[in-house]
């Protein structure tokens, strides 16, 4: 159905950052509203979240006579209105959030309007990925004393349906504590802005910590939980080093590649995202070809079509992480994962620290035949996805579930 009517409106994500809000009305007089998450954590070559002057300069720039009239359900045709509203694939003008929460809503209107799971539309093969949950947070996700790794996170890719991996993700979440509580009976159960247990305690401290609580409950129930990290280790990189301020440690880039290489090793970790600094393809192919676990790259891609074709050419990891707000638009995203498909990279559509309470992230990442869903483990914004994730499952049993080859 055509768009009638576009209403853009501010709002605020789960981390309290503003942002904006979407509905789109079509022809039938059907609606949908999206809302546009925000990171902490963001790639150089992301998209800008708000242009300077927020709502009131996206108001002024955003002309909606531009997008009337077009079909909701074609992705391309809404990224171009958009692009052309802004002038350019940046979105400098009217904002990565406009972008994203005009193209998810229009989609989501035109799948009430179909009687169609939104995910049916995007058009690449569905999936049904396993929730890949953060545990335990540090970096810029928590506070001063947590450790210097970002994520620390944990994946029940042995498990039979997404209801039962949720299960086990929420388990592994509470031994972790029980875990941080043994080392530190003052801890005061403070999460960081994803809902992960944020202790004052080191990387290897937190590593063992969450090492035993996956190994527990996977022992207890049967199923293989796989950890993995997520580094952000371009907040980490100052002058050509990485530095560890927590820990007061500093290394050069062959010094980082030795110590993941070393945790890899140690802690069985079958995912690592973001081990080197964003422009660092090289040291990602090292470690690619060096071990059998998915090496992903999020601030490296940022979900750019052309970033990709270079981390594909020069084989710079074999996962990517898929985050719409990265690049605008449902179209964008769309053709960066049917090139990570097809250059045999798996798809890891992720959240951001700062969301929303709605739950398309689930039919995203279904809709774009995604392995993994990083989505956090517990707090409203981030178990809407979940449960969403899960009914996909529970009324579509011929979608099979990821299988990993790590």
């Amino acid at each position: 159905m055509k768009i009638k009517e576009v209403k853009i409106k501010p709002s605020f994500t789960s981390r309290g950052d503003e942002t904006i809000e979407s509905t789109v009305v079509l022809e039938g007089g059907i609606q949908a509203t999206a809302t546009a998450p925000a990171g902490a954590s963001t790639g150089e070559t992301e998209v800008i979240h708000m242009p300077k002057g927020g709502f009131q300069e996206i108001l002024k720039n955003f002309k909606k006579e531009k997008i009337i009239g077009v079909e909701a359900g074609d992705l391309k045709a809404v990224y171009e209105a958009l692009v052309s509203i802004n002038g350019s694939e940046k979105f400098e003008k009217i904002g990565g959030a406009t972008a994203f929460a005009v193209s998810v809503a229009a989609v989501a209107a035109e799948s009430i309007a179909e009687g169609q799971p939104m995910y049916k539309l995007i058009g690449l093969a569905p999936q049904i990925p396993f929730p890949l949950g953060n545990v335990l947070g540090g970096g810029k996700h928590a506070g001063p004393g947590s450790p210097d790794i970002q994520e620390f996170l944990s994946a029940p890719v042995g498990a039979k349906s997404a209801f039962e991996a949720v299960s086990l993700n929420l388990k592994v979440h509470k031994e972790v504590r029980k875990e941080i509580e043994k080392r530190d009976p003052t801890f005061a159960g403070g999460k960081g802005d994803e809902g992960a247990w944020a202790p004052k305690v080191t990387d290897e401290e937190a590593l063992e910590i969450v090492r035993t609580a996956i190994d527990r409950v996977s022992k207890e129930y049967g199923v293989r939980i796989i950890m993995g990290v997520d580094m952000a280790s371009s907040t980490l990189y100052n002058n050509g080093y990485y530095v560890y301020s927590r820990k007061g440690k500093k290394l050069d880039k062959e010094g980082q590649l030795a110590y993941v290489e070393e945790i890899i090793k140690k802690y069985e970790l079958k995912y690592v995202e973001d081990p080197f600094n964003d422009d660092d393809f090289y040291s990602f192919a090292e470690l690619t070809k060096s071990v059998n676990s998915l090496i992903v790259g999020d601030d490296l891609f940022t979900t750019n079509y052309e970033r990709l074709k270079k981390g594909v050419s020069l084989k710079a990891g074999n996962g990517v992480i898929l985050k719409v707000n990265q690049v605008g638009t449902l179209y964008q995203a769309k053709l960066f994962a049917d090139l990570a498909h097809k250059s045999n990279y798996v798809v890891i559509t992720s959240h951001r620290s700062g969301d929303v309470c709605e739950g398309y992230l689930a039919d995203i990442a279904v809709g774009m035949g995604s392995g993994l869903m990083k989505s956090g483990v517990v707090g409203g914004e981030r178990m809407s996805k979940l449960i969403r994730l899960v009914r996909i499952n529970e009324e579509n049993e011929n979608i099979e579930l990821w299988r990993p080859n790590v």
